[in-house]
């Protein structure tokens, strides 16, 4: 183990700064020989960042140069003091521009604050009664269900798809290592699926215990005024209040894990119940913002994902962007392409190409995240995902040949989780796939992406790679961090205010008003 650094020495915390900007990965360690002790931090270098490569998008016939990225420089790193510095004194001070209201940007340190509150508090901090709660229902309950729409719930299920098992929710108690199944509603008012998904909680596991009997509410709602997810939480707490039956007394605190404000409906409705725990949603964090906070840190530990790598992983992205320079930045050279491509190219739709099944829902909380953030006054570019080489199968044909209004943003996984598998020799030839019987599936995703990337530049389409190392939290951490702060420069490159969503709202006065009330 390497030595330690102490977390209370402020050189020391500079120098833990270090190692996380060039991808070190962090542990916070306490010496359990003596009491009381001081937690130290140790780092291992074996925690890469994840990587850019905008050169499918430098081109004079097709893309931008690299004289305009340059250009864009002095504008940037601006920016970047904006975020680092004048945010925080901004919100801290509650002294806020007019024109930066509402100021969301808690975001940023929230990562470094949980792990810091962890470290110092333990149980008694916030991440430390996640751990709490979360594990000390893992024995209890067969499935969880996250009630949350929007922000709400897109970044869990985007943690839940990228790091379990494709089939977690189908595999046994011991196969899933007694951690719950996972089920998302409140998102819609969908009759049938809130029915089916009723139905299922009430049928339990596959095994006579009473743990397999039981499940978990976590809904997630800041003020608990959303519609959707306030009706769908009334019709599921009177379903596992009437499963409980006579157990309700003893369970139905333990079970219902909210996640809201300081104060609202939902936290006036818990406290009604009286949960063991109402968790917050911290003030300066919007909703499509708060992944990184108790909104996906609550499902996750459910699911028993490893939050310290995941908050580790944002950290570590926040000293890259604070300390790498602009050429090799890779959240500002990420703006900068796109928004060039954007502004000099009319690149109105950004396409989010992922090459993993896994990394699909990163895409739709990314859509949600760019959409509602940076689309307003009549700006912005309208985000797609896509999920390769399945959509070269449908999409493809339009976004090679047609209007040539895009460009592609890869997301690439460079080693896959389980041994690679190869096509295999057959004495049954008839699909003449023999030739290629040594070579794997990571081999063909290989040659798919060079071929994608080289029709697409053929026709005059830019492309750029965000290659990420492997899908794991620390690797999710920094991808999530990266994609919030770029959201938050482009928007100001654009003049405009990232945070808040005023254009959500008109649906729900009209809804209501529908509704009668």
């Amino acid at each position: 183990m390497r030595r330690g650094a102490n977390l209370w020495d402020p050189a020391q915390r500079r120098s833990i700064q270090y190692h996380l900007a060039r991808g070190h990965r962090g542990v916070i360690q306490f010496n359990p020989n003596i009491r009381n002790s001081s937690p130290f931090f140790c780092t291992e270098p074996i925690m890469s960042l994840l990587r850019f490569d905008a050169s499918g998008s430098i081109n004079d016939d097709y893309g931008i140069t690299q004289a305009q990225i340059d250009s864009l420089k002095g504008q940037m790193e601006t920016l970047r003091t904006e975020m680092v510095e004048t945010d925080q004194k901004q919100y801290d001070s509650g002294d806020i521009p007019a024109d930066k209201q509402p100021l969301d940007a808690r975001f940023f340190w929230l990562p470094e604050e949980m792990l810091e509150a962890y470290a110092k508090e333990r149980e008694a901090s916030e991440l430390g009664r996640i751990f709490k709660v979360a594990n000390g229902l893992h024995d209890q309950i067969d499935a969880a269900v996250v009630l949350g729409i929007g922000g709400s719930y897109m970044g869990a299920r985007a943690m839940m798809e990228a790091c379990c098992d494709p089939y977690h929710n189908e595999m046994s108690r011991a196969a899933r290592g007694s951690k719950p199944r996972m089920y998302f509603e409140g998102n819609n008012v969908d009759n049938d699926a809130s029915d089916s998904l009723l139905q299922r909680v009430r049928a339990g596991g596959y095994a006579d215990s009473d743990a397999e009997k039981r499940h978990a509410i976590i809904v997630i709602s800041k003020s608990g005024g959303t519609m959707e997810t306030a009706v769908a939480f009334r019709q599921f707490l009177a379903n596992l209040e009437s499963e409980l039956g006579p157990e309700a007394e003893d369970w139905l605190s333990r079970l219902v894990v909210p996640v809201t404000g300081e104060s609202g409906k939902l936290h006036d409705l818990a406290t009604e119940i009286g949960c063991d725990e109402i968790f917050t949603v911290p003030d300066g964090v919007g909703g499509r913002f708060s992944v990184l906070s108790p909104v996906g840190l609550v499902p996750a530990a459910f699911l028993g994902l490893d939050c310290m790598k995941l908050l580790e992983g944002a950290v570590a992205m926040n000293e890259h962007f604070k300390t790498a320079d602009y050429a090799d930045n890779v959240v500002m050279q990420y703006v900068a392409v796109n928004h060039l491509l954007s502004q000099h190219r009319d690149k109105s739709i950004r396409v989010m190409s992922v090459w993993s099944k896994a990394l699909e829902s990163v895409g739709l909380w990314y859509d949600q995240l760019l959409a509602e953030s940076n689309g307003k006054d009549g700006k912005g570019v309208t985000p797609l995902t896509t999920l390769n080489t399945r959509d070269l199968h449908s999409r493809h044909q339009q976004h090679q040949q047609g209007r040539n209004d895009k460009v592609f943003n890869n997301v690439i996984v460079e080693s896959q989780r389980t041994d690679s598998l190869a096509v295999g020799h057959s004495q049954r030839n008839q699909d003449t796939l023999n030739d290629i019987a040594e070579k794997t599936l990571p081999d063909i995703m290989a040659a798919a992406i060079k071929g994608t990337n080289d029709a697409l530049h053929a026709d005059g389409r830019p492309t750029t790679d965000i290659i990420l190392p492997q899908i794991d939290t620390h690797v999710l951490g920094q991808l999530f961090q990266m994609l919030m702060i770029a959201t938050v420069i482009e928007g100001r490159l654009l003049g405009i205010n990232p945070y808040g969503q005023p254009g959500v709202e008109q649906y729900k006065t009209n809804m209501n008003k529908n509704l009668g009330r």
